[in-house]
C-alpha cells in the first residue's frame, strides 16, 4: 500500500480541497500519513496571498526530500497556477497540476515517473479560462467543525488581487449538492460547519448561469438536522443584503457572526483598489448588524500600504476603523503580485512604512478584540467545546467567536454547553464559570 502526505498553505478553501483530494486517495485504498512517516507520494497544495510563496514552497520541497529523497513530490493550488514553470524548476518538484488539473490527480498519478535529479518537472497546467468544473469539497480534519467549500472563483478585478488569474470565474455546488454534503457531514458527528468559498456572497453561478443566491441556500441549510451551527467565513459588504442580515439575526442555526472585506477605509484608495462599494455602505452594514444582533462579532480584513496610499490615507482609515464597532481586524501588507493592476499604480508604499502600518493596525486589532471581550463579560454564551488539551485545559468558541477556556473535560469534546463568560484570563481568553459548564443546554 502506498503512502501519501498532504501539506497545505493558505486559506480555508485550500484546507477544504486538500481534504477532499485526501480521500478520493483513500477511497482508492492508499494510506494517508503524516508528512514525515516516510510517504511514498508529497502533496502539497500552495497559496498566492502573500509574496512568499515562493520561498515556502521551496522549503516544504526540501524537507520532503530531507524524508523520502526518492518520494515523488506534486505541487497544486493558487501559486502552482500562477507561476507552474517557475514551481517546475525547483529540485525535487516532480510534477505542477493546475486549477483545472488538481482534482485529476488521483487519476494522472500513475503516469507520473520521479524526476531524475536536476530534471525539471512536468507541467500540466491550462489556462486558467479551462477551469469550469466546480468540484464538492469539505474538511474533515477536525471532529468539531468542519470547512464546506460552496463557491469557488471571482469576477471581481480587484486591483491587488491574483485570484482570478488562479481561480478562474464564479462558480457554486447547487443547493442540493451542498444540502447533501452537508447532511453527509452530520452523519460523522460534526457540530459546526463554516460556509467557504472565494466570493460566497456570489453563490448561485451553475454552468455559467445563475440558478439561485446565497440566502437561498441558507434558508435551507437552516433546515438541515443534525448540525447545530453554520458560520459564513467571509463575505464581501456590498453582497451582504439586508435580507442575508435579517435571516441571520432570526435563523435557527447561523451564528451572529460575520467576516466582512474592507481592505481601505479611504475612499480614494477603494477606488484605486478596483472595490465595489465605498466606506458608507460599509458603516450602513455594520450599523445594520449591530441593531438587530448587539452582540454580534464582526471581523475586518484591512490591506496597508497599497500603491497610492498616503500617510493621510493610512490615518483615515486608521481612524475609521477605531471609531467602527468591529470585533478584530485581519491585516494583510500589500505584497506586489505580477499581472495585477496595481503594480502600475504610484507612488509605491516604503516597504519599512507597510511594516509600521501593518503594526499599528495590529494594535488596533488587539484593542478591539479585547473591548469585544469585555463586552461580552456576565453574559450567557453557547460554547462547543473542542478536542485537545491546553495545560489541563479545554477551548472552545461561542456563537459569536469569542474563545473560551474551561478544565478540561474529556466528556465536553464536541459538546455544546450554556456558559457564564466571567472575565479574560491573562492570555487573552475568556475564562466561564464552572459550575454553569457542566449544565446541559437549556
Amino acid at each position: 500500500m502506498k503512502k501519501v502526505a498532504f501539506y497545505t498553505l493558505g486559506c480555508k478553501l485550500n484546507f477544504s480541497e486538500t481534504s477532499a483530494i485526501s480521500r478520493m486517495f483513500e477511497m482508492k485504498g492508499y494510506e494517508k500519513v503524516g508528512f514525515n512517516q516516510d510517504p511514498d507520494i508529497f502533496i502539497i497544495n500552495t497559496c498566492s496571498v502573500t509574496d512568499n510563496a515562493d520561498k515556502k514552497c521551496r522549503k516544504i520541497v526540501r524537507e520532503a526530500q530531507q524524508i523520502n529523497p526518492d518520494g515523488f513530490v506534486a505541487i497544486m493550488g493558487c501559486y502552482a497556477q500562477l507561476k507552474p514553470d517557475e514551481i517546475a524548476g525547483i529540485p525535487g518538484v516532480d510534477v505542477v497540476l493546475g486549477a483545472a488539473e488538481k482534482f485529476r490527480l488521483l487519476e494522472l498519478i500513475d503516469t507520473f515517473e520521479k524526476e531524475p535529479a536536476g530534471g525539471k518537472g512536468r507541467v500540466l497546467a491550462s489556462p486558467i479560462e479551462e477551469a469550469v468544473e466546480y468540484h464538492t469539497s469539505y474538511s474533515l480534519n477536525d471532529r468539531t467543525r468542519t470547512f464546506l467549500k460552496v463557491q469557488d472563483g471571482c469576477d471581481y478585478p480587484c486591483a491587488y488581487c491574483t485570484i482570478p488569474l488562479a481561480r478562474g470565474k464564479s462558480r457554486s455546488n447547487t443547493v442540493a449538492n451542498v444540502l447533501a454534503s452537508a447532511r453527509e457531514i452530520a452523519l460523522r458527528g460534526v457540530k459546526e460547519i463554516v460556509l467557504t468559498g472565494v466570493n460566497i456572497g456570489d453563490f448561485g453561478i451553475v454552468n455559467g448561469e445563475r440558478t439561485s443566491s446565497f440566502l437561498d441556500l441558507i434558508r435551507q441549510l437552516d433546515e438541515v438536522e443534525g448540525i447545530d451551527r453554520f458560520r459564513i467565513s467571509s463575505i464581501e459588504p456590498n453582497l451582504l443584503t439586508d435580507e442575508i442580515i435579517s435571516f441571520v439575526a432570526g435563523s435557527r442555526r447561523f451564528v451572529p457572526h460575520f467576516h466582512i472585506p474592507l481592505q481601505s477605509g479611504s475612499n480614494k484608495i477603494l477606488g484605486l483598489m478596483r472595490r465595489r462599494y465605498r466606506r458608507e455602505l460599509y458603516v450602513d452594514r455594520v450599523s445594520r448588524i449591530k441593531s438587530l444582533m448587539p452582540d454580534c462579532c464582526i471581523g475586518v480584513d484591512v490591506i496597508v500600504g497599497h500603491p497610492g496610499e498616503t500617510r493621510e490615507d493610512f490615518l483615515e482609515t486608521y481612524r475609521f476603523l477605531n471609531d467602527l464597532d468591529v470585533s478584530y481586524l485581519h491585516v494583510f501588507t500589500y505584497s506586489e503580485r505580477p499581472n495585477t493592476a496595481a503594480v502600475n499604480i504610484r507612488p509605491v508604499v516604503p516597504t519599512k512604512e507597510r511594516a509600521e502600518r501593518s503594526k499599528m493596525l495590529h494594535i488596533l486589532s488587539d484593542k478591539k478584540r479585547r473591548s469585544f471581550y469585555d463586552s461580552q463579560v456576565g453574559r450567557l454564551g453557547t460554547v462547543l467545546f473542542e478536542e485537545g488539551d491546553h495545560e489541563g485545559n479545554m477551548q472552545g468558541l461561542t456563537e459569536n467567536y469569542v474563545r473560551v477556556s474551561a478544565v478540561f473535560d474529556p466528556l465536553l469534546i464536541n459538546e455544546t454547553r450554556k456558559v457564564l463568560l466571567t472575565g479574560v484570563g491573562a492570555d487573552g481568553v475568556m475564562q466561564v464559570d464552572e459550575p454553569a459548564v457542566v449544565a446541559m443546554m437549556d
